[in-house]
């Protein structure tokens, strides 16, 4: 049964409406790259389908491995992100969907790819701090997305017995393929973020919800099916 549920923040839980993208603009610009050009093109075409993963590291990519510039790109990410981050909304239903996640036993940890600088700042303005006391950025853990660490970080802090009692719920493939690589039960992609049901046909997945509004009744049904399945 699902005793720990792991959530992505940005087109998850917390509204995109743009922002993380036009971050990305406003980074690719600071590192160099002019707006219409081939180049510019690409970068903004691999920060879209590596969308969830985390920031550093999709920088380092697109610059080649240049650390300073990908540091740079980086810090220009988070300043033009923070510009609008007073404004982010919770994606209808998020915060009383994790309530009822937690009023039925289930741990729940909130996972991102920003800095621990910007995932706390979006945790004030939302004041979600005491409804999700775990939230973990990729420094928290060892690596980002695609890779398992935070799933698997969030498995031992909450002391879950095993990664077959763990739910993973993101709107992007890399969300997929975190909670795939670390041998989730459940794996979730929601239709309210970055990438579509089209994208999450290409990775391993249990579930396709139209919101994160639609998961404890898609947990509910897992319990069922296991409680079933051991009877």
């Amino acid at each position: 049964m699902i005793r720990l549920v792991c959530l992505d923040m940005a087109g998850t839980t917390v509204e995109d409406s743009g922002t993380v993208l036009a971050a990305f603009d406003a980074a690719l610009s600071d590192a160099g790259f002019d707006a219409g050009s081939a180049e510019y093109a690409a970068g903004r075409r691999y920060a879209v389908e590596t969308m969830g993963q985390s920031k550093i590291e999709v920088f380092r990519a697109i610059l080649g491995g240049d650390e300073a510039r990908a540091q740079q790109a980086n810090s220009a990410f988070e300043a033009a992100y923070a510009e609008s981050i007073d404004a982010v909304r919770p994606v209808p239903g998020a915060a009383e969907v994790i309530e009822k996640l937690r009023s039925a036993g289930r741990r729940v940890v909130l996972t991102t790819g920003f800095s621990p600088a910007t995932r706390d700042r979006i945790l004030d303005v939302l004041g979600w701090r005491e409804l999700v006391p775990l939230a973990l950025s990729p420094v928290d853990a060892g690596r980002g997305r695609p890779y398992p660490d935070m799933v698997l970080t969030a498995l031992l802090r909450t002391g879950t017995t095993s990664v077959q009692e763990v739910a993973t719920v993101g709107d992007t493939t890399s969300d997929l393929l975190s909670g795939h690589r670390a041998g989730c039960a459940v794996i979730a992609g929601v239709l309210t973020g970055a990438h579509t049901a089209s994208d999450f046909a290409t990775v391993p997945h249990t579930h396709v919800l139209d919101s994160v509004a639609d998961l404890p009744e898609a947990l509910e049904r897992q319990d069922l099916t296991v409680t079933g399945a051991r009877s």
